[in-house]
């Protein structure tokens, strides 16, 4: 059975919070994500009956059966059905009457909330390189604080449990940068090999402009970036 946290106080009836898109499975649909998989995404549209029948019996199975239960597509299947369950229903609560008396309403919020994520965030859920339990936690905090606390599962090898007590702090009101470097995480730092023509080039340059290396390598990145491909690397989808 997945297990149910109670990442938030209360069962109380109360709107989706957040809103990305339900429909088409962009992430699980996607063959360099799910491979041969893709083809048997699944769909939930939250304005059809039908669909919400689907998803009501998926988030009900989901919610009660071991079987997929380290799949991370899997996951993402019943994260997707209870997004389309919360907005099909209106709330959290009546989300998880419909899913049947075995489904909570902490349950059905934080799955909803993972479906909520950054669709480059839940890429990286669905590769395995984010755990499923640790995207729980950083579907809790909102804005660029989830990317913050995703990319620095990535560069920084957090572990779950330090991934909730990161969450914690940054929804205390604590800005996310400031918590991850008291962690030891800095925010930023990458390690990457580049071909060694540019590395020299990149060498050269900071070197006789008298300039750090990352520096450098920002101002290349944000000439590589125009404003389209900024907003992409900000969507909610």
């Amino acid at each position: 059975m997945v297990t149910d946290e109670q990442l938030d106080p209360g069962d109380v009836d109360e709107p989706p919070d957040r809103a990305a898109a339900v429909g088409d499975p962009v992430v699980r649909g996607d063959p360099s994500v799910a491979g041969e998989r893709a083809a048997e995404a699944v769909g939930f549209d939250p304005d059809t009956e039908e669909s919400l029948r689907a998803a009501a019996e998926t988030v009900r199975r989901f919610a009660t059966q071991t079987v997929g239960a380290e799949d991370n597509v899997v996951l993402l299947r019943g994260a997707a059905a209870s997004a389309a369950l919360v907005r099909g229903e209106g709330s959290y609560k009546a989300a998880a009457e419909r899913a049947g008396e075995d489904v909570s309403v902490s349950f059905i919020r934080k799955w909803a909330r993972v479906h909520d994520l950054p669709q480059s965030v839940r890429r990286h859920v669905a590769r395995g390189d984010i755990p499923p339990t640790a995207a729980k936690h950083v579907a809790r905090v909102d804005g660029d604080a989830r990317f913050a606390l995703a990319w620095a599962i990535l560069d920084g090898g957090l572990t779950v449990r330090e991934v909730r007590r990161l969450a914690s702090e940054i929804n205390e009101g604590r800005e996310p940068r400031r918590v991850l470097r008291e962690h030891g995480i800095s925010p930023g730092r990458v390690s990457v090999d580049l071909p060694f023509e540019t590395y020299r080039r990149l060498r050269v340059t900071a070197s006789l402009d008298d300039r750090p290396l990352g520096e450098v390598l920002g101002e290349a990145l944000d000439r590589y970036f125009p404003e389209e491909r900024r907003d992409r690397g900000r969507d909610a989808e």
